[in-house]
């Protein structure tokens, strides 16, 4: 059964939000935002960060979450080390299971073939986020 994120994000997907967008916004009320604050915070991810040439949008979404969700907002909270923990969990993972994290790459842009499609991205992105997090669907 699929998660209700993951539907979520796909849906979005299909309504035109880029990768970033589609994964972020699909964490909106976990992580205590308005979708469109999220939508526009990061909107210049999306497509590798404005033009496939760097790291999947879908990858950079989970990022702002993990961060939204495990920082305690300020340096004096000591979260940091805990967040990039998770981050670097998530993006490690990413990059095993789908052989890049560049969008790039992952598009077949600069491969023979395509890695990975942006909906399977998200997909994986968000499916991630929820098991190193352990947030129930």
């Amino acid at each position: 059964m699929e998660s209700m994120y993951v539907q979520r994000a796909l849906e979005l997907r299909a309504k035109g939000y880029n990768c970033a967008q589609a994964v972020a916004c699909a964490f909106s009320e976990e992580v205590g935002l308005p979708e469109q604050t999220l939508f526009a915070m990061v909107e210049g991810f999306g497509g590798g960060m404005g033009g496939h040439q760097a790291t999947c949008g879908a990858v950079s979404g989970v990022v702002a979450v993990i961060g939204l969700l495990t920082s305690k907002g300020s340096v004096e909270a000591g979260t940091k080390a805990s967040t990039y923990a998770h981050a670097n969990q998530v993006v490690s993972a990413f990059k095993e299971n789908n052989g890049s994290l560049v969008c790039s790459d992952l598009l077949g842009e600069t491969t023979p073939f395509v890695l990975r499609s942006c909906n399977g991205c998200v997909e994986d992105a968000v499916l991630m986020v929820q098991k190193v997090l352990q947030i129930n669907a």
